[in-house]
C-alpha cells in the first residue's frame, strides 16, 4: 500500500501539476527524480518483478540499492508487461493525459515496440518526449552498451592512474555525465513542456550524457581550441606576460596566491587572486612585508612560481586550524575555503544549513535534497522510493478511472505480468 503518511508535493509547488510517464532505467532515472522534487507527479512504469535498479551498486539498505532509493523517491510506480498487448493499452492511456514521457532505452528501442515520438504524439498533439542515452541518438557510439564512468572517460574528465604494480585504475573522481546528463535533459524537458503548453505542440528532446559530461568541462575545450588561434589573437592573462597556460585548475600548479594550504588539522583554499583580497589577508596576519614585497596585479594574479612567498604561506596556514581560518577569511575580507571530502564536507556548517537531510525516517536513507530552495526551502519529494507496482491501484483508478471489472480484464491478458 501506498506510504500514506509520507510527504505530498503542495499544490503551489514549482511543477505542480505536471504529469510524467517515466520509463527510464538506472542513473538516467535522475532526471525525473529532479523533476519529482519539484512537485511533478513522475508515473514509474516498470516491467513485472520491477527494475533492476535496486540490485544496483553499494551500499545496499535493508536490501535495497541507495542508486534507487535516491533516484526513484518521490515516484509512483505501476508496473506493464509493454511486450503485451494489454499492457500497451495502459501505457497508451497513460501517455494521453501526461506532459511527457521519458525514456532511457537504446536509441529507436520504443520505436521498434510502436512507442515513439511520432505515434505516441497521434494520441497526444502537446505530448514532450524525452530520450536520454549514453552517447545519444546519433554518431557511431550510438548503439555501444554502457555505463556511467564511460562518459566521464569519453569527455577526457577522468585521467587514468597507476598503482605501484604499474597497472592502471580509475582514481576516485566525481562522476559528471551520468548527473549532467539528467540536469540538462530535467531543464530541456520542462523548457518543451512550457513551449508545448503555449503552442500545442509537443516536441523530442534528446540528451547523451556523454555530450553532458563534455558540455560540462567546457572551459578546458574551449580553450584549447581558442589556442589553435594564432598567439597575437589569443594570449593568456596580462599577468603572466601573456604566457598561454594549461586550461582549467592543470595551470594552476605552481601557483602561490590561488593554492592548496595545510591547515593545522587539514588542508584550505587560498584564493587571493585580487590585490584587495591579498593585502586583506596580509594585513589580518600582520605580514604586511609580503604584501610590500609583491603587492600583484589587480586582478588574476597567482603569483606563479613564487617560491619564498609560497613557503611563507605554508608556515603561515599551518598555524590555524580549517575553522580558524575560515573565521578569519570573514573577519577579514579575504578568500579561503574549506578543502572537505565527501565524508567530512556533512560536518561542515554551510552544509547543515544549505542541504538538510531528508531523513531515513521518512524517506528510507538519509539522502540530499534538491539543491534549490524556492521561498527558502528545499523542496521535498511525494515520498520513499516505491517498491514494484507499489502506486498501481491509485494510478488504474485515479488517474486513468479504471474500474475494478477494466484492472481484472487487464490483469487476465497480463499487462501487470503474469503470475
Amino acid at each position: 500500500m501506498p506510504d500514506e503518511t509520507a510527504p505530498r508535493p503542495s499544490a503551489t509547488a514549482p511543477l505542480a501539476g505536471v504529469r510524467i510517464v517515466d520509463v527510464s532505467m538506472l542513473g538516467p532515472g535522475a532526471l525525473t527524480t529532479h523533476l519529482a522534487d519539484l512537485g511533478a507527479d513522475v508515473i514509474k512504469v516498470e516491467p513485472p518483478g520491477g527494475e533492476y535498479v535496486r540490485k544496483m551498486v553499494w551500499p545496499f539498505i535493508e536490501g535495497v540499492s541507495l542508486l534507487h532509493w535516491h533516484i526513484s523517491r518521490g515516484k509512483r510506480s505501476v508496473e506493464l508487461d509493454l511486450r503485451t498487448e494489454a499492457g500497451l493499452e495502459v501505457f497508451r492511456d497513460l501517455v494521453r493525459g501526461a506532459d511527457a514521457v521519458v525514456e532511457a532505452m537504446r536509441p529507436g528501442a520504443l520505436d521498434r515496440r510502436g512507442l515513439g515520438f511520432a505515434a505516441l504524439s497521434e494520441l497526444n498533439p502537446r505530448l514532450v518526449m524525452c530520450s536520454i542515452s549514453g552517447y545519444g541518438a546519433s554518431g557511431p557510439y550510438r548503439d555501444l552498451p554502457s555505463h556511467g564512468i564511460a562518459y566521464d572517460t569519453w569527455a577526457g574528465v577522468v585521467t587514468p592512474a597507476v598503482d605501484a604494480n604499474g597497472f592502471t585504475y580509475l582514481p576516485e573522481h566525481a562522476s559528471i555525465g551520468i548527473h549532467a546528463g539528467p540536469l540538462y535533459g530535467a531543464l530541456g524537458l520542462v523548457a518543451a513542456i512550457l513551449a508545448a503548453r503555449e503552442t500545442g505542440r509537443g516536441s523530442h528532446v534528446e540528451v547523451g550524457q556523454a555530450d553532458a559530461a563534455a558540455a560540462m568541462d567546457w572551459l578546458r575545450s574551449e580553450t584549447y581550441r581558442a589556442y589553435e588561434r594564432p598567439e597575437d589573437e589569443v594570449t593568456g592573462n596580462p599577468v603572466d606576460d601573456y604566457e598561454r597556460r594549461t586550461p582549467g585548475t592543470g595551470g594552476m600548479e605552481d601557483g602561490v596566491r590561488y593554492q592548496v594550504y595545510r591547515s593545522a588539522d587539514g588542508h584550505v583554499l587560498f584564493m587571493a587572486s585580487e590585490r584587495k583580497f591579498w593585502k586583506n589577508f596580509c594585513a589580518g596576519v600582520g605580514r604586511m612585508d609580503l604584501y610590500d614585497r609583491r603587492p600583484g596585479a589587480e586582478f588574476a594574479d597567482h603569483a606563479r612560481g613564487d617560491l619564498a612567498t609560497r613557503a611563507e604561506l605554508t608556515e603561515i596556514f599551518a598555524t590555524r586550524t580549517t575553522a580558524e581560518w575560515i573565521r578569519f577569511a570573514g573577519e577579514h575580507d579575504t578568500t579561503i575555503a574549506p578543502v572537505n571530502t565527501p565524508k567530512s564536507i556533512v560536518e561542515d556548517p554551510q552544509f547543515a544549513d544549505r542541504l538538510p537531510w531528508l531523513p531515513a525516517e521518512t524517506f528510507g536513507i538519509d539522502e540530499l535534497p534538491f539543491p534549490v530552495r524556492f521561498d527558502g526551502s528545499n523542496p521535498r519529494p511525494r515520498g520513499r522510493a516505491p517498491k514494484p507496482g507499489e502506486h498501481a491501484a491509485e494510478i488504474l483508478a485515479g488517474v486513468l478511472g479504471y474500474d475494478e471489472a477494466k484492472v481484472a480484464e487487464l490483469r487476465a491478458a497480463g499487462a501487470f505480468g503474469r503470475a
